[in-house]
């Protein structure tokens, strides 16, 4: 099996604000940080919720004031334009566009003026059929996110968009937590495994406060890790306080890569600090006694004794019957 690198999503998510300045000091920090991939949400606050909707529970110990979806979401939204030139602005300083999609104009945009090299599903989107036949009618790739999703929706969403022509080695299954932040108890990374038998990618979007989970995963082998980060937690907006700051974001990406050198590969490697000690570590075939010439090897005056520089007890048996060609003195190498 070949591991390959981890890629690395910053999820800037609606962390700017709704202001195109803040989004592209995000850009610059996640490129500074060492991310592959910065990730925004794009939408259309008429398009997504209704008039009537509430936020949800962890928003409104955030943003008590906030009492509806609509009016929340229209302070977070960035235009189109704002879009086009935020992705030019990543082209320039070399970190890859991503942004989620929640509603059908959004993900067209997307692909046809921006064209992202994923089209990231959110995970409240995932039994929404009309939006995965767009989706799956693309063609591109996909990173799917499953937060509050049964194994069975998981594979009805992935099935429709292998139904409208998105080939199933290009849809990427995000295993996901929607809770904010995630419990520990409730992570359940062995999920994990289960995705492998389906789906030849696997991520992790991690919402924990720390950076153990995400550590975790990359050891479970996952290709991509998404995480929030923040210009400041102390910022008002529904995802600051459960976000990485960007000290603790350059801090992730450095122990990320840590742990895929700690794991290395799936074959047996001597390094070169090993191979100086064999000689010190590892014994040799010396006379246990006075041997004379002629005498026959024995366990009885052989034995093994370090440095391992003659020869290897591997010849053991092999060497018991023959005979000694010459006299050994005591702890002689044989």
């Amino acid at each position: 099996m070949l591991f390959k690198k981890v890629k690395i999503i910053a999820e800037a998510g609606v962390n700017h604000n709704g202001n195109i300045i803040y989004a592209k000091k995000l850009v610059d920090k996640a490129k500074l940080c060492g991310a592959d991939y910065i990730k925004f949400q794009t939408f259309n606050p008429n398009l997504i919720t209704t008039s009537n909707s509430t936020i949800a529970p962890y928003q409104k110990k955030i943003l008590p004031k906030i009492k509806k979806q609509k009016e929340m979401l229209a302070n977070l939204s960035l235009s189109n334009t704002q879009f086009v030139e935020l992705a030019s602005y990543c082209k320039k300083k070399k970190i890859k566009f991503l942004s989620s999609a929640f509603d059908i104009p959004s993900i067209l945009f997307l692909d046809k003026k921006i064209g992202i090299d994923f089209i990231k599903i959110p995970s409240g989107e995932i039994n929404n059929v009309p939006y995965l036949e767009v989706i799956g009618k693309l063609k591109k790739k996909v990173l799917l996110s499953t937060g509050m999703s049964s194994l069975k929706e998981i594979k009805n969403a992935k099935k429709i968009l292998e139904k409208n022509g998105t080939r199933s080695k290009n849809i990427i299954i995000m295993h996901c937590i929607s809770d904010y932040p995630t419990k520990t108890k409730d992570l359940n990374l062995r999920f994990i495994n289960t995705i492998k038998k389906f789906s030849e990618t696997v991520g992790f979007s991690d919402h924990t406060l720390g950076f153990d989970a995400s550590m975790a995963a990359v050891a479970m082998n996952v290709e991509f890790i998404e995480k929030h980060f923040t210009l400041n937690k102390k910022m008002k907006g529904p995802d600051h306080a459960i976000s990485l700051d960007i000290g603790e974001l350059g801090r992730f990406i450095k122990k990320i890569r840590l742990t895929e050198e700690i794991l290395g590969k799936n074959i047996k490697i001597i390094t070169k600090s090993e191979k100086i000690l064999k000689k010190y570590a590892r014994k040799s075939i010396v006379a246990l006694k006075k041997i004379k010439k002629g005498d026959i090897f024995t366990k009885y005056n052989l034995t093994t004794k370090r440095p391992g520089d003659g020869l290897s007890p591997i010849f053991w048996n092999e060497t018991l019957g023959f005979k000694a060609k010459k006299n050994y003195k005591e702890d002689e190498k044989i």
